[in-house]
């Protein structure tokens, strides 16, 4: 048992295979990132080293020089398999998109018309189109008949579609009974 942990002696090996990764990978980072991870791996797979097989030195040499090698060319692998991904996911993405900012202003428009409702008519269309709610659930919800309910969504939609229109939600104006609707002199 000593002598096998004797002849793992990785430590001695570390300049050689600093110097194997930086010829594979031309980049100093990258060579030490792959020293790195290929010492792990090399130390996670210990059991698999045989020092009988020739040379003892030289086979814990050899074995991490393949070590090393595997896990560049599991990295290259790797990356080219996700530029693959990558470019076939270019070939179905769309070239060019709606722009955002004009999708954001005009939720920023409804949101503000919306908020800008009577607080009854704002609660009554909340309930109906945003929550689901049926007339019937809605009105028992805010507590008034069926029938006030529909009048404060009516109003509230109209209210709606005059800002998207263009116009600006004005109040009906009340019509006197058994008057006249022109201003008195």
């Amino acid at each position: 048992m000593m002598r096998k942990s004797s002849t793992f002696d990785v430590l001695g090996q570390l300049a050689a295979l600093r110097r194997y990764a930086r010829a594979l990978t031309r980049d100093e980072a990258d060579a030490e990132d792959l020293v790195q991870d290929a010492l792990l791996r090399a130390y996670e797979n210990r059991a698999g080293f045989d020092p009988e097989r020739g040379d003892a030195a030289q086979g814990l040499r050899g074995w991490l020089f393949a070590v090393l090698h595997n896990v560049f060319v599991d990295r290259r692998r790797a990356r080219r398999a996700e530029a693959e991904r990558e470019r076939r996911l270019a070939e179905i993405a769309p070239v060019s998109g709606e722009p955002a900012q004009e999708h954001h202003m005009r939720l920023a428009q409804i949101r503000d018309a919306f908020m800008g409702l009577p607080e009854e008519q704002r609660a009554a269309l909340h309930l109906v189109a945003i929550e689901g709610l049926g007339y019937a659930e809605a009105a028992a919800a805010l507590g008034i008949p069926q029938g006030t309910l529909m009048s404060r969504l009516s109003r509230a939609r109209g209210a709606l579609r005059a800002i998207e229109d263009g116009g600006v939600a004005t109040r009906p104006q009340l019509k006197i009974v058994g008057g006249s609707d022109e201003p008195s002199r």
